[in-house]
């Protein structure tokens, strides 16, 4: 045995800085990965976060132990175990969608696409080791969970009494449960902020645009989805959203970031006093219609103190009176808004092309015809609240050409336009939220997660970060959301970071295999 592979590690709550300290006392990459690996082993077939190993990830480790011996430059994330959602495309390895009918291992057909996603090969640049892929819902299509996948059930890390959090639900146990240290996650209407609040992480929903998600299975990629970072603290995080982030040819809205990033990066800026003299508005009717249960309210105003004692000053619903929650079309009563869902046909029809020309299905009209048995916007399918926009069944009969979309973008410019004012009239410098509007249901229930700012922070395209804030009186995960401006990741990072560090509130659990 080598005095490298013989060096001890213990992969529980470990951080990038302890990757590096262990690298620094003569750790490989590969034994790094083979720890993480056989923590997978032991605990997945319970939790079922990861459903699609990557067979090179030992390889590719032993490839970061020789560039580093051989004194090759190395990216920043060189050596780092990640895993990401199922829906980021890896070549050669499937993109399922959580569906049966989309895995041959369920007995449905492989999508495998011939080049990787454009944050996949961006964590690959950086020299993460990627261990597999995550499980999601079928299309992910639920905020709440990953009941319906083929893969089976996602456990809850934090608390497998509660639902995990969805649509990243695999990302987000994956992180929590310590079989990666840093997970991708991708967001249309809250899947990274609800895994991440759900399981006490730390989550990044970035301002629509500046992350590319080219390659990634859509929902609505052209108006709402975006890819960011979860992981178990803010400098993790910070230092993974310096690598997604920034202009990609693949992706010509990313153009919009261009100038926005901070030029140390995210991770070189945390300031552990940010939140001193910082004006923040607080979650009320002017928001949302939707109250607080008693059972988050408690715990919010523990939040509040503990704010205040960093120095913030705590304005109490700013947007009363605004208009703003009045923007909401939501269909039911959870509060969700799909506007931007118009655009799905058309770019997953362009998803599905970028596959390569080997790819199964390769247009929509394609996977129409493939999943024909389930369809997804029928009366029973899991996408058959969408078919109420009419511009998306428009887009369904006619998927190439470009969707309506004034819906949309009406309610994104009036959400915008009422953000700024309110913004500048009370001279905030951001919100924070409760992540939940009440505790997190029961594992198996019929409830769904009750969020305070997933449908209005997808459509007008904001910026959030979500951090652990404890528990409530019932012993369930609570979170915080911070929420600012376009573009403003950098500051909501520093809140964030001030707010950890002062409380230390994320608990390790511990698994169960």
């Amino acid at each position: 045995m080598t005095i490298a592979a013989s060096i001890a590690i213990d992969p529980v709550e470990m951080t990038v800085a302890d990757v590096q300290a262990a690298f620094a006392r003569g750790a490989t990459a590969e034994a790094l990965a083979q720890a993480f690996l056989d923590r997978i082993a032991r605990y997945n077939p319970r939790y079922v976060a990861v459903i699609t190993p990557n067979p090179d990830a030992l390889r590719e480790a032993r490839e970061i132990d020789r560039r580093r011996a051989a004194g090759e430059a190395i990216g920043p994330l060189a050596g780092v175990p990640v895993v990401v959602k199922d829906t980021m495309d890896m070549a050669g390895l499937p993109s399922t969608g959580g569906w049966r009918l989309l895995s041959a291992r369920a007995g449905g057909i492989d999508l495998i696409p011939a080049t990787d996603s454009t944050v996949v090969a961006r964590m690959r640049a950086a020299g993460a080791v990627i261990l597999g892929k995550t499980n999601v819902p079928v299309l992910s299509a639920s905020g709440s969970h990953a009941d319906d996948s083929w893969a089976g059930a996602t456990l809850n890390a934090a608390d497998p009494g509660r639902k995990p959090g969805g649509s990243s639900a695999g990302t987000a146990t994956a992180v929590a449960g310590s079989l990666a240290v840093l997970g991708l996650a991708e967001e249309t209407g809250g899947s990274i902020q609800n895994p991440a609040a759900a399981q006490d992480l730390v989550g990044i929903k970035p301002s629509f645009g500046l992350v590319p998600n080219a390659g990634v299975m859509p929902l609505a990629g052209s108006t709402r989805d975006v890819v960011g970072p979860i992981a178990r603290c803010v400098r993790d995080a910070a230092l993974t959203l310096d690598v997604l982030a920034g202009f990609s040819p693949e992706d010509p809205k990313t153009v919009a970031g261009i100038g926005h990033r901070p030029r140390a990066g995210y991770a070189a800026g945390l300031d552990a006093a940010a939140l001193n003299g910082k004006r923040l508005g607080l979650y009320g009717p002017g928001w949302r219609h939707q109250p607080l249960s008693a059972g988050m309210a408690a715990p919010y105003r523990r939040a509040i103190g503990e704010l205040a004692a960093r120095g913030a000053v705590l304005v109490d619903d700013p947007f009363a009176g605004s208009g703003f929650a009045d923007i909401a079309r939501p269909l039911s009563a959870d509060g969700y808004d799909p506007r931007g869902s118009e655009s799905l046909p058309y770019d997953l029809d362009r998803y599905l092309k970028r596959l390569g020309p080997d790819a199964a299905i390769r247009s929509f009209d394609a996977f129409e015809a493939a999943v024909a048995a389930e369809d997804p916007f029928g009366p029973d399918g899991v996408l058959s609240d969408l078919a109420d926009l009419p511009a998306l069944r428009a887009s369904l009969a006619d998927p190439l050409a470009p969707p309506d979309l004034s819906e949309f973008l009406a309610a994104k410019e009036a959400y915008l336009a009422i953000f700024a004012e309110v913004m500048a009239r009370h001279r905030l410098d951001g919100l924070v939220f409760p992540q939940m509007r009440t505790e997190l249901p029961l594992a198996g229930s019929a409830e769904t997660i009750q969020e305070t700012a997933v449908s209005e922070i997808n459509i007008a395209g904001l910026p959030g970060v979500t951090v652990p804030a404890g528990r409530t009186a019932s012993g369930v995960p609570f979170g915080l959301i911070f929420i600012g401006p376009m573009w403003s990741e950098a500051a909501l990072l520093s809140f964030a970071f001030d707010y950890e560090s002062a409380t230390r509130h994320r608990r390790p659990p511990t698994l169960v295999a």
